[in-house]
């Protein structure tokens, strides 16, 4: 198998919706792992398509390859955010700001606006550095990008890679600082102790505490053994 250790610096102001209060949009400091698999590439979705999400059949396929992408933890020190206004408003004569009013006309309704017309958005600022690891059980050699686009913007960010070596021990109740997604760990309802950021589509943890078999890096990163996309249910 072989771990693939990638440092992403954000090369864009980047943006998700991970929080919103009001006509306040925040970006949470981490990355989730379905959204990484995308950027990188490992699976596609269509450009067109009517219906839900398609995770089961793309993030399946990557299973039944043996590849897996953690979550991207931010390092703490890099992180900082920057503050923008946006206005959706038209600048037409006659536009209306009260969408759901009556018009002038009182047997005439506005047409409803079903989309933030102001607010505020949080997003990360440049040179935020994360770090995540791809995990390859499979027998060919994967081609990883140099650069993604990630977010609502589609913000340019830089990956360094390397490879790491390994080595497997077992551990009882080990603290893991880094980004995991709970339904892909193997025991992941297990889980007592853990910091919990409640983000779509699944939540994270960090900060947890596992018991179990892991791969040891040579930083001394500790990764749980046999994860994998756990998107039923979603």
């Amino acid at each position: 198998m072989q771990i693939h250790r990638g440092e992403l610096t954000l090369l864009e102001p980047t943006f998700f919706a991970s929080r919103e209060v009001s006509a306040f949009y925040q970006t949470e400091p981490l990355l989730g792992n379905y959204a990484l698999a995308y950027a990188l590439g490992l699976c596609r979705s269509p450009y067109r398509r009517s219906g839900g999400p398609r995770y089961r059949d793309d993030l399946g396929a990557l299973n039944r390859d043996g590849v897996y992408v953690t979550p991207g933890t931010f390092r703490p020190e890099t992180v900082r955010f920057t503050v923008t206004q946006f206005n959706a408003l038209s600048d037409s004569y006659w536009y209306r700001f009260d969408q759901n009013a009556t018009s002038l006309n009182r047997f005439e309704k506005s047409r409803p606006a079903n989309f933030p017309q102001s607010g505020r958005i949080r997003m990360l600022g440049l040179h935020c550095l994360a770090i995540f690891y791809v995990l390859d059980r499979s027998d060919r050699d994967l081609q990883l990008p140099r650069y993604v686009r990630l977010g609502k913007f589609d913000s340019k960010a830089r990956i360094d890679w390397s490879r790491q070596s390994w080595r497997t021990e077992e551990h009882d109740a080990a603290a893991l600082p880094l980004l995991l997604n709970p339904r892909d760990v193997p025991g992941g309802d297990t889980l007592r102790v853990f910091t919990l950021h409640a983000v779509h589509p699944t939540p994270l943890v960090s900060q947890a505490r596992l018991s179990g078999r892991f791969y040891r890096l040579p930083d001394g990163t500790l990764l749980p053994e046999d994860m994998r996309f756990g998107m039923e249910g979603l």
